[in-house]
């Protein structure tokens, strides 16, 4: 436990998407950064959504005292939701996003130049909850640019980019309106395929009609290109928490 400098948080939906990517990542961070340590906890922010602030103080309070129990200085998160709940919230930690922190670190061995001859071009979606941070819009282009896949910017990119029809707890308040802000986001793309750094974010473009990946998958996966099968949507409920226990077990497994 003293041994714990900073904390991983990959919130919620990348574990549901990928608990191979969260396991990768912590490993990395632990490579590059020895002390790091790993938390799988959601830290709150839907309660906040839905205005149930009482809720939410409770759950982030208990979410505070996991990070506290590690004497943790620092988080490093993948979310950005997190990003902007822990920024508020743990003013006794520093917040880093994973985003900004690739340019700093480098990627993982032999993974530059991997998407050279990927015959595909990405259109890189930002999250709309940090569409004020620069430093993450740009970390996010070093990266993709540092593995050679090519890319394109949609109409409203970076600081004006859309919501991907996943935020406010729009999805399970109003299905069908959700589904209209997510075709809305999809049909101003050139591009078939996109490129996420949010899970949710990902999920809604496939439902809005494109192939898309979450950027851990081209980090850490093989290269992708017109040939590739692209992952889909989850089958069920139930392949998400499963995917969320897997990766929990993961990240046991590398704290070891």
């Amino acid at each position: 436990m003293s041994q714990t400098k900073r904390v991983f948080i990959p919130g919620c939906s990348l574990p549901s998407y990928n608990p191979d990517a969260v396991m990768n990542t912590l490993e990395f961070l632990q490579n590059k950064l020895p002390g790091t340590g790993g938390i799988l906890k959601c830290c709150g922010k839907p309660t906040k959504a839905l205005g149930q602030m009482d809720k939410f103080k409770e759950r982030y309070g208990d979410f505070q005292s996991e990070i506290d129990k590690l004497g943790a200085e620092e988080i490093i998160v993948a979310c950005q939701s997190c990003y902007l709940t822990m920024s508020a919230n743990s003013p006794n930690q520093t917040v880093k996003s994973l985003w900004a922190i690739f340019p700093e670190l480098g990627l993982p061995e032999g993974t530059k130049g991997k998407g050279k001859k990927s015959d595909i071009t990405f259109a890189i979606h930002d999250s709309c909850s940090t569409r004020n941070r620069k430093d993450i819009h740009d970390g996010i282009r070093w990266i993709m640019n540092e593995l050679g896949y090519k890319t394109e910017e949609p109409p409203h990119t970076r600081e004006n980019t859309k919501c991907c029809g996943f935020g406010g707890m729009i999805v399970p308040a109003n299905p069908d309106l959700a589904q209209r802000v997510m075709n809305k986001r999809t049909e101003e793309v050139e591009s078939d395929y996109m490129v996420t750094y949010c899970a949710a974010c990902r999920e809604s473009m496939v439902k809005g009609g494109k192939k898309a990946v979450h950027i851990l998958d081209l980090i850490f996966g093989d290269v992708y290109d017109s040939n590739t099968e692209f992952p889909g949507l989850p089958s069920s409920p139930i392949t998400s928490w499963a995917n969320r226990y897997k990766s929990k077990s993961n990240i046991k497994k590398v704290l070891k």
